[in-house]
């Protein structure tokens, strides 16, 4: 007889209330069981101590017998420290599809782009800046504007203060 160690569902309409419960495999999700060893009420804060209350040596028992305990009553012996839970066994798990690595090499090729776009539109910018003081300080230092100011310093007279 293959045992299982599962949730046993009671309460009413969503108000959900757990047995944790040893069972023949073969019966049905919330018939016949052969022993209940705790409890759990999702209803309850996830801090609560009364929201898994677990019957540590009992279950050891029933794991020593062979008992296969479900994905979520698992967790719960692995938070109780009775059971290591293995990870679950996914191949696709983590893996993104084709599709999704071809829309992220073209966002990275568009925003690649994009950046050299304007690294190139601020080198060209600075240049224009760069250019214009030099054509401004080339306007103001030709030999005719120098002596113009030559002119204008000796025909005013030197103020006393």
């Amino acid at each position: 007889m293959a045992l299982s160690m599962r949730l046993s569902r009671g309460g009413s309409k969503k108000r959900p209330y757990y047995r944790i419960v040893i069972a023949d495999a073969r019966s049905p999700r919330d018939g016949k069981f052969i022993e209940k060893i705790g409890t759990y009420n999702p209803l309850l804060a996830k801090d609560d101590e009364k929201r898994i209350v677990l019957d540590g040596e009992r279950a050891t028992h029933w794991l020593s017998v062979g008992a296969q305990p479900t994905d979520r009553v698992a967790r719960f012996l692995d938070a109780a420290g009775l059971k290591e839970r293995a990870a679950r066994a996914n191949p696709n798990k983590g893996k993104p599809g084709e599709k999704a690595v071809e829309r992220a090499e073209e966002r990275a090729e568009k925003l690649k782009a994009a950046e050299e776009a304007a690294a190139a539109a601020s080198q060209a910018e600075a240049e224009a800046v760069v250019a214009a003081e030099v054509e401004a300080a080339t306007e103001t230092s030709t030999p005719e504007a120098e002596q113009v100011a030559e002119a204008t310093a000796e025909q005013t007279p030197p103020t006393e203060g």
